[in-house]
């Protein structure tokens, strides 16, 4: 009997880092004993949104764009995103001397969109709602001769992410739990490779916008499960259905998922820049939600948290964080 062989392990996390290494920040952790006393457990946080591009994008856009063949990188890379991703590849390109070609949908976030094309990239745009980003992009890339590199159906793509959990369990020792954000899976398939590899029996909890529940759903259900294309304002976990190559990981690996409502995630997004100083991303935020909100049963004495990412424009932020925003 043959076994089909897992899409990364361990020592593809740590060929990552290793990769990684002077290119990618290591991001802060920090620590509020105001959020330990509200949760009840020391958190520990691990900071994607001072990476480059302001997200955690870069790890594995960088890991994967960096592997490509002189010829490869000659022709240039093609990708899709709403935004990070986007904004990851088009700097990544730029590190390595080739051009970008960004598929992103028409209701990307300003910010987003002005940084990715700050990078130099050449952006597509499609209606989210109606468009089938994929088909466009590979359309794209097969008609310019460009490389492909996808948000997280990419096992370099999931090791370079992979690396944020690393480098938070070598700062902090063992943690009992590790909440990260789930949009297509990739972080968290990443991270839960690294974490379990180091720590057996750290339990791994995604988070996801209550409107879009697909990684639940698929966990609940044995299999991939679609949902509708959610409305939430996580605009980064707007997706409606798991990867292929991130669920068969996140299956075995994680633990539970918890679903937090959009109130909750500007609340978070609100406790962050008030007490924390920081600016979070609402799919950044969607992790401190889910503790704030008292969304993860059991928590252990020590948790740690990936906030993935910060990019949010001032005008958005105040919305969200007036409460104003639909």
């Amino acid at each position: 009997m043959t076994t089909t062989p897992e899409p990364i392990t361990f020592d593809d996390v740590r060929d990552a880092a290793a990769r990684l290494k002077g290119v990618a920040h290591r991001t802060p952790v920090l620590h509020s004993r105001t959020l330990d006393e509200i949760v009840g457990a020391e958190v520990l946080l691990k900071c994607e949104n001072f990476q480059r591009v302001g997200a955690f994008k870069f790890r594995g856009a960088y890991n994967a764009a960096s592997r490509l063949t002189p010829e490869q990188l000659a022709r240039g890379i093609a990708a899709y995103s709403s935004g990070n991703h986007a904004q990851a590849v088009a700097l990544a390109a730029r590190e390595l001397g080739t051009t970008a070609v960004i598929v992103m949908p028409e209701d990307a976030p300003a910010s987003k969109r002005a940084a990715t094309e700050g990078y130099g990239a050449e952006i597509v745009t499609y209606d989210r709602y109606g468009g089938d980003r994929v088909a466009i992009a590979e359309a794209v890339a097969a008609e310019r001769g460009l490389t492909l590199v996808p948000p997280y159906e990419h096992p370099h793509v999931m090791a370079g992410q992979g690396t944020a959990a690393l480098e938070l369990l070598e700062e902090t020792g063992e943690l009992g739990a590790l909440l990260a954000p789930v949009g297509g899976g990739g972080l968290i398939a990443g991270c839960a490779t690294a974490a379990k590899a180091l720590y057996g029996g750290i339990r791994i909890v995604g988070v996801e916008p209550e409107a879009g529940d697909d990684t639940k759903r698929s966990l609940e259900a044995g299999r991939r499960v679609s949902v509708p294309v959610p409305r939430t304002i996580a605009d980064g976990q707007a997706l409606h259905t798991p990867g292929e190559l991130t669920f068969s990981v996140n299956r075995r690996l994680v633990d539970a998922i918890a679903l937090v409502s959009d109130d909750e995630i500007r609340a978070a997004m609100r406790f962050a820049f008030e007490r924390l100083k920081i600016v979070v991303e609402p799919s950044g935020a969607t992790p401190l939600a889910a503790l704030l909100s008292r969304r993860v049963e059991g928590l252990p004495r020590r948790v740690g948290v990936i906030l993935s990412g910060g990019n949010v424009d001032a005008d958005r932020f105040a919305q969200l964080c007036g409460g104003t925003a639909v």
